[in-house]
């Protein structure tokens, strides 16, 4: 059978049962922010299972594409090491909700393994929990399994549990036997590829309270999960999950590609790798993840990374591993139709992703190899924490690549030391960001002497008021600063980008300015100057009054970076996330990950999506303190890594967005006015920086640009000047340079009759230096008559100039004669009887119209 026939027989089995056959989730979790990939079938049900969540239906069965390369189910050090663990596999697996339990569920499992799929039974093992009887005796009783063949185990590898806390229950596990020694119960769950599990049925009995104590469920369930790929291998009668039909499309590319035959083991393993590998790019990508350097988008770069350097083993070092995207949309398209659709869109990323690591790559393979030989001579076998933190630092590296690189010649890494490293980095990084206030933040934190009401709580206000009458239920005096906690305050702590406001404080008519708010124990605590010393007490009413222009300004900004975010989602994919922002009065910058430079298409577009929304006159929908659960379900966009507690706060302007959000936004889309657009940037591989204005930003804005339009006009015109009194006198130095020509003309005249001639050829750069050299003739000879030529840009120039005298005394006209040359030459001229100029093309008879100029000259005598 086929990987797709096996795949469908799994489906149709579970349909003939009344199964409803449902789409495989992303193995990007967007409602699920506790996770980093879909690791499990059962993760898009974990609603039913905590009971949240409900379905139209009791029985489920599906294919989910998991993806396991980090926390406990890490497999990511066997991937293509041995033969069946895999970054990313399918899960095939059957649900019920409340349904039908174990006996059904065991029962229609061996009924699939062995009539439909005819597995011998012979082969085939079961393991139940150490204290689960009941499905013990199911498996006596519903299969005609060997009863030798059912074996118990403990917790370990019979109890599933889906955290510390809540659903959980015993599991039975059936193994395959792929050995001669079928009766040997020591190769079961012995980590051999040789017996291999390959289906597990979970029995979700009970909840586990905060104590760990048990209690039985109201409504029990049943989750199965089976490694398809596994199965695959099994059924086409394969020692490896990488000989199937699966991967080999695959490997058969990497090795054209290569020009490496699939034949040697040490071929085998960077084969087996990238083809893995690009299994999890391909639909991690397509699913909306991209790499980048936090969370999953982390996991992803160092996936490509990995296979990019096992590349290298194939003598790889140009991109590659996009190529592979066809073959795997070929193979599995029909499946999962969303890489069909981001195929070009993957590709572009994997490639760009590539391109990025291979200029550094192999100048970290060059420090690896030097890192090495100096620790040889040291006679050490392991890696310092320094050297792989540089690797990483300045190379990309990521520390799995170099434990990679350090096993293949058996060394190890330092990994307790390069942890160190990375942690003192993160602090560094933490403590760079820190500004304001540092020694008043310190005394915040220590809260010594800080004095609160009793009986007394704090809640903002700032959603819906600019000032507030409150009242002290917190002090403590700092020098010349006070510390106060209200009961009630306008003032927005800095959080998810907003800043922080500022305003101030009035106590019996003084205002105390607000220099800084921050949170403890998530209460606000406001800084104010008090250099004046005004009475400060517990009790006391206060006008409590943020700058109000300044807040609406950051209102603004912010709204509009939940619509720049959303158009650019909408004009670039929704891969886009955010990966950082800043919301102030002035500009609001916004990072999100993508893979290439904005295109000033790209750009005008947002902006003018942007715009075109806003004009739409949106009222803001505030939805405060909403049930976490009710805003996933509403569609609220959320991400990996953002904490969320019960209760949250969900922006939304009407279908165009709708984020989770506790920062303050203008009550309607039309008070944010004008968007611009004023930057656009990288700032790290895979993340984009966009900054831009709002309302009178883009008015200052606009009038910066007039300012700078002005200057550049002055500086224009300024410039202009400059370039005109250089080229004069560039034009003159050369001309002084050139003059050093004439007086070879000067003192050789061809004498006439009882007239001089002054004739020769001069090397000129245009007309206007040729009659200068004409001028300058003039006034050197006392009486004469000149004729000079030139070539000038592949044509012929030429100037005669006559003296006062001889026009008056000989009636002799420059414009005739020179008239007369040009035409020998094919061209044509004319002018003042002093001076004259003239053009011609044919530059070949220059010396003859010299020669032949004294004839013309005599005819103008007679």
């Amino acid at each position: 059978m086929t990987s797709q026939e096996i795949r469908q027989q799994f489906l149709d089995f579970f349909k003939s049962k009344e199964h409803k056959i449902v789409q495989s989730a992303p193995v990007v979790p967007y409602d699920d922010p506790t996770l980093l990939f879909t690791n499990a079938g059962m993760n898009q049900f974990k609603d039913v299972f905590l009971g949240t969540g409900t379905r139209e239906y009791k029985r489920a069965a599906d294919t989910q594409k998991c993806i396991r390369v980090s926390g406990k189910h890490n497999d990511l050090e066997e991937v293509g090491h041995d033969t069946y663990h895999h970054t990313l596999f399918e899960m095939l697996g059957n649900w019920s909700f409340g349904d039908y339990y174990k006996s059904e569920a065991i029962e229609w499992a061996w009924e699939l393994l062995t009539n439909v799929w005819k597995l011998p039974k012979e082969r085939l093992w079961a393991t139940v929990y150490r204290t689960d009887d009941e499905a013990l005796e199911l498996w006596k009783t519903k299969t005609d399994i060997n009863p030798n063949h059912i074996l118990k185990f403990d917790e370990k590898d019979n109890f599933w549990e889906m955290g510390e806390t809540g659903p959980c229950g015993p599991c039975s596990e059936i193994h395959i036997n792929l050995t001669d020694d079928l009766e040997n119960p020591s190769y079961v769950n012995a980590g051999t590829p040789e017996c291999i599990e390959i289906w597990n049925l979970v029995f979700i009995q009970y909840n586990r309270d905060e104590k760990g104590k048990l209690h039985e469920l109201p409504a029990k369930h049943v989750d199965t999960g089976m490694g398809f790929e596994r199965v695959c291998a099994v059924l086409q009668g394969k020692n490896s999950n990488y000989d199937t039909d699966v991967f080999m499309p695959l490997i058969n590319k990497v090795s054209e590609i290569s020009k490496i035959g699939y034949e040697k083991e040490e071929d085998k393993i960077p084969m087996r790798v990238i083809s893995d590998h690009i299994r999890t790019l391909t639909f991690a990508i397509a699913d909306g993840a991209v790499p980048s350097n936090d969370g999953r988008g982390y996991v992803l770069r160092r996936i490509l990374r990995r296979a990019s350097r096992y590349g290298r083993k194939l003598n790889l070092r140009d991109p590659f591993l996009f190529q592979l995207v066809d073959i795997l949309v070929e193979t599995m398209g029909s499946v999962f139709p969303e890489i069909v659709e981001k195929q070009d869109y993957v590709k572009r990323i994997i490639r760009a992703e590539e391109e990025s690591f291979n200029k550094t790559l192999d100048r970290g393979i060059e420090l690896f190899e030097k890192i090495v030989e100096e620790a040889k001579a040291k006679n050490s076998s392991t890696i310092n924490g320094e050297d792989a933190f540089k690797l990483y630092d300045t190379f990309g590296f990521p520390v799995d690549l170099t434990n990679v690189m350090a096993r293949e010649i058996n060394f190890s890494v330092d990994e307790q030391r390069f942890n160190e490293l990375m942690e003192q980095q993160k602090e560094q990084s933490r403590h760079a960001t820190k500004d304001k206030f540092a020694s008043v933040q310190f005394a915040i934190n220590n809260l010594d002497n800080f004095i609160i009401s009793e009986n007394q709580t704090s809640s903002f206000v700032g959603y819906d008021s600019f000032k507030v009458q409150s009242k002290i239920i917190g002090l403590k005096k700092e020098n010349e600063t006070g510390l106060l906690l209200l009961n009630q305050t306008p003032f927005y702590v800095e959080a998810g980008g907003q800043i922080d406001d500022i305003g101030k404080i009035v106590i019996s008519e003084q205002a105390l300015p607000v220099i800084d708010v921050t949170k403890v124990n998530n209460k606000t605590i406001h800084i104010v100057d008090n250099q004046q010393d005004v009475l400060l007490d517990l009790g006391m009413n206060v006008l409590a009054s943020v700058d109000e222009e300044r807040r609406k300004d950051i209102m603004r900004n912010h709204s509009a970076t939940h619509y720049m975010h959303s158009a650019l989602r909408k004009v670039l994919g929704t891969h886009v996330q955010q990966a950082g922002s800043y919301v102030g009065p002035d500009h609001l910058r916004f990072d999100f990950t993508h893979y290439a430079k904005l295109s000033a298409e790209e750009l005008k577009d947002i902006e003018a999506l942007v715009n075109y929304e806003l004009r739409r006159n949106t009222p803001l929908q505030h939805h405060r303190a909403i049930p976490f659960e009710e805003a996933k379900k509403m569609g609220a966009l959320m991400f990996f890594g953002d904490k969320y507690g019960d209760f949250v706060n969900v922006v939304q302007f009407g279908d165009f967005s709708m984020e989770f959000c506790g920062g303050t936004h203008v009550k309607n889309s039309s008070e944010i006015g004008l968007f611009k657009i004023i930057s656009e940037s990288s700032i790290s591989s895979g993340v984009r920086r966009i900054e831009a204005v709002t309302g009178a930003g883009v008015e200052r804005f606009i009038q910066e640009q007039f300012v700078k339009l002005h200057h550049s006009e002055e500086k224009i015109h300024e410039l202009i000047e400059i370039r005109k009194k250089l080229e004069k006198e560039i034009s003159d130095f050369k001309l002084k340079e050139n003059l050093s020509q004439l007086p070879k003309i000067i003192d050789n005249p061809k004498s006439f009759t009882d007239i001089s001639l002054y004739i020769g050829k001069l090397s000129v750069s245009d007309m206007d230096e040729l009659k200068s050299f004409g001028d300058e003739l003039r006034n050197k000879m006392k009486s004469g008559v000149g004729l000079l030529a030139s070539e000038i840009a592949g044509k012929v120039g030429l100037v005669c100039v006559i003296s006062d005298n001889l026009i008056k005394e000989k009636s002799l006209s420059a414009g005739k004669i020179v008239g007369d040359v040009a035409k020998l030459l094919g061209g044509g001229g004319g002018g003042k009887p002093h001076l004259a100029t003239a053009g011609a093309k044919d530059v070949s008879k220059i010396s003859e119209a010299l020669n032949q100029f004294e004839q013309i000259v005599s005819k103008y005598l007679n």
